[in-house]
């Protein structure tokens, strides 16, 4: 197995609170590093349930029978449940965003530090790949992708200049990318800003936010009676949603009470405050520092 130490690992494998006969989902499988955590404590009645839409992260999953690898989106978290005869579930845990199973493969044109082609697809069956969006998207479109999802305050300017440089040519490459968006990457700390233009298309060509908005509004009725709900995400607007539900049990924050003032909401925060990672595991991995860290407990109401 392809084994990379997940950002958080010990705070959100506690934060599952594993029962040894429990039944839980790991929905962001990737190199496995949180499943192997999670089948160290389950007992030999136990049972893991992991989703990658990546068909390549099949090639990490331990020869275990108390595993079952899902080849989907967790949009589809239900319905694959279902499937394998899985009712309720202990524990659900995803640790969003792109991971370093992914990144270690240059090929799928996720880091801009190798001159590839862009693709960014999670799930190479998926519909268009990041170099599709670039040449067939509008100025508009490419500029509410690039404020939405990379928060760049000149996203209309990136925008005209990649319509403009597809004029002359094709953005086909990291290369082209690049070369498009040459005149705004700063001198100094010029990764940084790449990395919010990547985010910005990875998020957009595998329709992140949609997808995770449906998987989130299933949780709820999966979950037993104190089963956990355990999140980690690295953007804004996924944390954002992510605050949402489990306050509230709905994707906007409504705060909705009963006739005795009492808030109604199917979830209880085992965290009122969000855990990040520590100066040291921000030091040994640089992904760590933008990690936001959930948890909530399905209640009885």
């Amino acid at each position: 197995m392809g084994y990379h130490k997940p950002v958080l690992l010990d705070e959100s494998i506690d934060g599952l609170y594993i029962k040894p006969k429990g039944i839980y989902v790991d929905l962001t499988f990737g190199g496995g590093g949180h499943s192997l955590q999670v089948l160290n404590k389950l007992g030999k009645n136990g049972r893991l349930v992991v989703f990658d839409q990546d068909q390549d992260a099949s090639a990490n999953v331990p020869d275990d029978k108390r595993i079952t690898f899902v080849g989907a989106n967790f949009r589809y978290l239900k319905h694959f449940l279902r499937y394998h005869a899985i009712d309720k579930v202990d524990g659900i845990l995803a640790d969003l965003g792109i991971s370093s199973f992914q990144i270690d493969q240059p090929e799928r044109g996720f880091s801009f530090k190798t001159e590839t082609a862009l693709d960014m697809r999670m799930d190479v069956r998926s519909r268009k790949s990041a170099s599709q969006l670039l040449n067939e998207a509008s100025r508009e479109e490419l500029m509410k992708i690039f404020r939405s999802y990379g928060e760049l305050g000149n996203a209309g300017a990136l925008a005209s200049a990649i319509v403009n440089a597809r004029q002359e040519r094709s953005i086909e490459s990291t290369g082209d990318l690049e070369a498009a968006l040459k005149r705004f990457i700063p001198k100094h700390k010029p990764s940084k800003f790449l990395a919010r233009v990547y985010q910005a298309l990875r998020i957009e060509v595998n329709r992140e936010m949609e997808a995770l908005g449906e998987m989130l509004k299933q949780t709820a009725g999966i979950l037993k009676e104190g089963g956990r709900l355990v999140v980690i995400s690295y953007h804004s607007i996924e944390d954002r949603m992510v605050k949402n539900y489990m306050r509230s049990g709905n994707l906007e924050g409504k705060i909705e009470k009963d006739f005795y003032g009492n808030v109604q909401s199917p979830w209880t925060l085992v965290n009122r405050n969000v855990i990040t990672p520590s100066e040291k595991e921000i030091e040994e991995n640089n992904r760590a520092r933008s990690a936001k860290l959930r948890i909530a407990e399905r209640t009885g109401s």
